[in-house]
C-alpha cells in the first residue's frame, strides 16, 4: 500500500516532468533609445561603457537618430565580434579614430568643458555657410563614410545582428520618418541618418533623398515600445530637457532654434505617451486599444546637465581629449544611475512620464 508521503512524492516526480526544468535565470534586457547629437554623442560612448561594463545586464533592441544611429551601429559590430567587450572596444575604437580626422589642436582653444573654436575656426565655419554642400565639396568627400566602412562590416550586421536595430533617418520630400532596420542596413543609410544638410550631400536610397533622422526622431521610441521584445526602455539624451536662462546673443538663439528642431518629434512623443498612460489609468480600462504596450513598458533614462552639451558649436568638435572628456562623464552619469535605479530594471518604471505633459 503506497504510503501518504510516497504518493506525494511521486506526484512532485510528475510534476516536475511535466512543467519541465526550471527556466534559466537571464539578465534584464533593456532596449536603448539613444539621441544624437555629433560629437555630443562621446557621452553616449560613455554610457554605453558603463551599461556594457554591467555583467549584470542584457540588451534587445536599439534605436538612435544620427550619432545615436552610428552608436547603435558600432555596438553592433563589436558585439558580433565580441560580446560585450568586444562592444566596448568597437566603440572606442570608433570615436578615437573620428577624432584623427581633423588637426583639431589648429582649430581649437581652451579644455574641457571650456574648450571652443578659435575665432579663425568660427570665422571659416561661417563663410562655410554661406555655400551649399555641392558648391563647398563637389566631390563628396565624406571622412565618416571612410571611417564606418573601416570600423562596421556590414553584412555582418545583417545577417547576424544580436540586437534589433532601428536607424531614423528623415526621407527630404514628405519629411517622413524612415527606420532602417538590421538585416537590410548599410553604410549609407548610417549616413543618412547623420546627414546634416548644410554640411553633408543628402543620402540616396533607392533613388529617394535622406536627410539627418534627428530631424523626425531623435530618437524614434515608438518601435521600442511596440516590437521590442524587452519593455524596458532606457533613453539616453543629450539635450537638456530644462534650460535655466532664456537665449539673449544671436548666436545663443540660434543655437535654441536648432535644437529646438531636433528635439521637437521626440517631446511630442514623449507628451503622447504620457497622456494616454495619465487618461488610461484614470479610466482604469488597461484593455483600451493602442495601449496594452504602454501600460506594461517601464521607462528609464540617463541624461547629463552639462553646459558643454548645451552649445551647438561644441557637437563638432571631434577633438580626443574632448571626445574622451565627454566618454568620462557619461560613464560616470551611467553608473550614478545604475547605483540608483538598476533595482528598478525589470520590476518598474524609474522616471515620471508626467515630466513630458504639456
Amino acid at each position: 500500500m503506497v504510503t501518504h508521503n510516497e504518493l506525494r512524492n511521486q506526484l512532485e516526480t510528475l510534476r516536475r516532468w511535466w512543467r519541465g526544468p526550471a527556466p534559466a535565470i537571464t539578465p534584464p534586457r533593456l532596449s536603448l533609445a539613444l539621441q544624437g547629437g555629433g560629437a555630443h554623442g562621446a557621452f553616449t560612448w560613455g554610457v554605453l561603457d558603463a551599461l556594457l561594463d554591467e555583467s549584470a545586464l542584457d540588451f534587445d533592441a536599439l534605436s538612435g537618430s544620427s550619432a545615436g544611429a552610428i552608436n547603435a551601429a558600432v555596438m553592433t559590430q563589436g558585439w558580433i565580434k565580441g560580446g560585450r567587450q568586444g562592444a566596448r572596444q568597437a566603440l572606442s575604437d570608433f570615436w578615437l579614430e573620428v577624432g584623427k580626422q581633423i588637426p583639431w589642436p589648429l582649430l581649437t582653444q581652451g579644455n574641457g568643458e571650456s574648450l571652443s573654436l578659435t575665432p579663425a575656426a568660427k570665422m571659416f565655419a561661417s563663410w562655410v555657410g554661406l555655400f551649399s554642400p555641392k558648391d563647398f565639396n563637389p566631390m563628396a568627400l565624406n571622412p565618416l563614410r571612410d571611417v564606418l566602412n573601416r570600423q562596421i562590416e556590414f553584412e555582418q550586421i545583417r545577417h547576424k545582428s544580436p540586437f534589433q536595430l532601428f536607424v531614423g533617418a528623415t526621407h527630404v520630400n514628405t519629411g517622413k520618418l524612415r527606420l532602417f532596420r538590421e538585416q537590410e542596413l548599410t553604410v549609407d543609410m548610417v549616413l543618412a541618418s547623420a546627414c546634416l544638410p548644410k554640411i553633408h550631400h543628402t543620402v540616396e536610397i533607392g533613388g529617394e533623398p535622406y536627410w539627418d533622422g534627428g530631424f523626425c526622431a531623435n530618437p524614434a521610441v515608438f518601435p521600442l515600445v511596440q516590437d521590442a521584445k524587452s519593455i524596458d526602455v532606457l533613453l539616453v539624451l543629450l539635450a537638456p530637457h530644462q534650460h535655466d536662462k532664456t537665449p539673449q546673443s544671436m548666436e545663443a538663439i540660434e543655437s535654441r532654434i536648432q535644437e529646438l528642431g531636433f528635439k521637437t518629434h521626440f517631446l511630442r512623443e514623449m507628451n503622447m505617451y504620457a497622456r494616454q498612460l495619465t487618461a488610461s489609468m484614470a479610466l482604469d480600462n488597461r484593455r483600451s486599444s493602442g495601449t496594452n504596450e504602454l501600460h506594461r513598458t517601464r521607462f528609464h533614462m540617463i541624461d547629463s546637465n552639462l553646459d558643454v552639451l548645451q552649445r551647438s558649436e561644441t557637437k563638432v568638435l571631434a577633438y580626443p581629449p574632448f571626445l574622451e572628456m565627454l566618454r568620462d562623464q557619461g560613464r560616470e552619469q551611467a553608473k550614478n544611475w545604475l547605483s540608483q535605479h538598476a533595482a528598478s530594471i525589470g520590476k518598474r518604471s524609474s522616471v515620471d512620464l508626467t515630466q513630458w505633459l504639456g
